[in-house]
């Protein structure tokens, strides 16, 4: 079964290092607070990317059926190593106040925010023929056909809900989760104001106070560790989660779990380092567990 990094954590009872980090992972991001994780063994999984029902038929007495074969459209997702080196100088440990394991935990908090934001960034945006051939394809590259859908009416329009509407029939079961840029869910907020269905909530999943529209939370994946958003104000990704193997739905896959793990003082350089790897990857699970609503206006 995939695990939030939530779920990981509470499961760590040995090496409280690891479990710090996948605590951090939750908080720090909007993914990563949600998406499951499946543990995998070796460095791919291959899976069923879409599937195409063979056809049936009612017949006569004595008639024959018709042949007909469903198709299976297998992908394989490889794991890509994504992670850094958190490094603590010895004179800052002998020369600031706060003892090394205070420095050395604020230096991994941030490594892990950023590489949170690289994942998260990748998981959108990734192109491994255009951008970086050691990332992974995002969802924006994924997305094809009937799972692009172009907004047909202004943030600033009523109109603008059937938009919605269109996005979350795109996704079978609807979507768990909407991410989208800064200011399209302010403005988003206030057009739920004035047309009703819209509520803060605490999520039972994330444990953060959210705001949903029939049910279904919005939230922004923010900002690169470059400081560039991740999304930006034309677009909403409609996400659905799978919980295993075999469900539709979106869900990353590791071998390892989140890895953070003491180096020690080195030998190059007088400092010492603690390490991050996370053996990761996105796979999308069914031809319609996310769907991508584009060329958003503001009015």
């Amino acid at each position: 079964m995939a695990l939030t990094m939530a779920q990981a954590a509470a499961r760590e009872t040995k090496n409280q290092v690891r479990r710090g980090a996948l605590e951090i992972g939750h908080a720090v991001s909007t993914v990563w607070d949600r998406m499951p994780f499946e543990s995998i063994q070796g460095n791919a999984y291959a899976y069923d990317k879409d599937r195409v029902l063979p056809g049936t038929a009612f017949r006569t007495v004595n008639e024959a059926y018709v042949e007909s074969t469903g198709t299976v459209n297998q992908a394989t997702e490889t794991l890509v190593i994504l992670g850094g080196d958190a490094d603590v100088d010895r004179f800052l440990e002998k020369t600031m106040p706060s003892d090394l394991g205070v420095l050395m935990a604020d230096q991994v908090k941030m490594k892990i925010e950023s590489a949170q934001s690289t994942y998260v960034d990748a998981m959108f945006n990734g192109d491994t023929d255009v951008r970086d051939p050691k990332e992974f394809d995002g969802l924006r590259k994924r997305l094809v056909n009937e799972q692009v859908i172009d907004a047909q009416a202004t943030l600033a329009d009523d109109k603008f809900l059937e938009d919605l509407d269109l996005l979350f029939e795109a996704v079978n079961g609807g979507p768990d989760v909407v991410y989208t840029g800064r200011k399209s869910l302010a403005k988003l907020k206030a057009l739920g104001r004035r047309a009703g269905g819209a509520e803060y909530v605490n999520s039972e999943i994330t444990g953060k106070r959210e705001w949903t529209w029939n049910g279904v939370s919005f939230v922004n994946p923010g900002t690169h560790w470059s400081g560039r958003p991740i999304l930006d104000d034309s677009e909403m990704f409609a996400v659905k989660f799978a919980q295993s193997f075999g469900d539709e739905g979106v869900m990353g896959i590791t071998n390892g779990g989140l890895q953070a793990y003491k180096i020690g003082e080195m030998a190059e350089r007088p400092a010492y380092r603690t390490r991050i790897e996370f053996y990761s990857g996105l796979v999308v699970q069914g031809g319609h567990a996310a769907a991508r609503l584009r060329n958003i206006r503001a009015q």
